[in-house]
């Protein structure tokens, strides 16, 4: 599998990414998941210590523990929990920060994490605290590389002003091409690379869409009705001809076309959800034609807040 750059670091990572949020707790299950997903070229896992309340982070570093030189591995940080009372609240300090990556690299059984995330933020965060803390253990060799999950235009431009992030996760997929109207070109012009997350849009585009439209799309996804989104389920069948290019394949190199997308995010609770997604020719790039015959089928939706 192909392998991107992550911004400007030294950091190559697998077109596609498995997010372990879907894992489960059943070890045996999520070992065989990510085996499989290995076993595909995938080397980049993403987690976040929130997951389970920190439990994702410990099943994974068990996992993990005899191969972690091969694997590039991120995890996220800003949601201040209570692992008994299963709860939390937002919190981005710099002393929350410093602490709880000690507590990820002990569940995690590793010294260091290849690429740290801000769980989300605000405008209203310190940024600047926030960004001292990120610095502070790169220039460590804590981690390697750091950056930030998020959608919200406005943070994403202040850490693109002052700060040295590699690269932002966000939600883009055929459902939702917010990113592209002023975000995917603006990241693109200063190198930091994008994780495009949900690119199968909670299965809504997925081989499997018309069961998952009617279990989790009963009441439409963003602007899109739920008559629109089985119509739009038709329509990708048409377009990919059958086996020439499952739904799958068509919402994974969507969203991977545009250069700044460094990996797909997707999650995956079976073996047969990691075969569905890596048995595509992903070095094979969506025709031209077919390209832009996704983008007139979809919304070109955009962002009415956080600008």
């Amino acid at each position: 599998m192909k392998k991107n750059r992550l911004g400007k670091s030294d950091i190559n990572i697998s077109e596609l990414t498995l997010g372990c949020m879907s894992l489960g707790t059943d070890k045996k299950n999520a070992t065989k998941i990510i085996d499989a997903a290995l076993d595909k070229g995938i080397n980049h896992l993403d987690t976040a210590d929130l997951y389970d309340f920190g439990l994702n982070e410990e099943m994974i570093g068990e996992i993990i523990h005899n191969k972690r030189k091969n694997i590039i591995l991120t995890t996220k940080v800003g949601n201040h929990f209570n692992p008994y009372e299963k709860d939390w609240f937002w919190d981005p300090s710099k002393k929350y920060i410093l602490h709880q990556v000690k507590e990820s690299l002990r569940r995690l059984k590793t010294d260091y994490i290849d690429f740290y995330m801000l769980h989300g933020g605000t405008i209203d965060d310190p940024i600047p605290e926030t960004i001292e803390a990120f610095e502070q253990l790169k220039q460590e060799g804590i981690i390697r590389a750091y950056g930030i999950s998020s959608i919200r235009p406005n943070v994403i431009r202040e850490y693109v002003k002052h700060s040295t992030i590699d690269a932002v996760m966000m939600q883009y997929s055929l459902l939702d091409r917010r990113p592209e109207e002023e975000i995917l070109d603006l990241l693109h012009k200063h190198q930091i690379s994008v994780l495009a997350r949900g690119p199968l849009a909670k299965g809504l585009v997925s081989n499997h869409a018309k069961a998952q439209i009617t279990k989790k799309g009963k009441k439409g996804y963003l602007n899109y009705t739920h008559n629109e989104l089985l119509t739009l389920s038709e329509q990708l069948e048409t377009l990919g001809g059958g086996d020439t290019y499952t739904k799958n394949e068509l919402a994974l190199k969507y969203v991977l076309h545009h250069p700044v997308v460094a990996s797909a995010v997707f999650g995956a609770s079976t073996v047969e959800q990691i075969n569905e997604n890596t048995n595509i020719k992903l070095s094979e790039t969506l025709p031209a034609e077919i390209y832009h015959k996704l983008q007139h089928l979809t919304k070109p939706i955009i962002y009415d807040k956080h600008k």
